[in-house]
């Protein structure tokens, strides 16, 4: 896995930046073109947490020949 450029954040630092969007979305004190800013920029982080998550279902497949056990069926 290539190392992590010192700018780039985290999974954990990106959806806890999300999860401030959201809440800022959610008191309804801003603007309009704030919303609409704030939405756009939510938007992709959440399509890049969703492809990090893709890449990460794709490894644990890889590490598990294919298969991937549900949790609660995993010893």
């Amino acid at each position: 896995m290539a190392p992590r450029k010192k700018t780039e954040a985290t999974f954990e630092e990106n959806l806890a930046s999300l999860e401030a969007l959201v809440q800022s979305l959610e008191e309804g004190a801003l603007s309009l073109s704030d919303s609409l800013k704030t939405y756009e920029e939510g938007m992709k982080l959440a399509a890049l947490l969703n492809a990090e998550l893709s890449r990460a279902e794709t490894r644990m497949k890889e590490i598990a020949g294919g298969a991937v056990v549900p949790m609660e069926d995993a010893p």
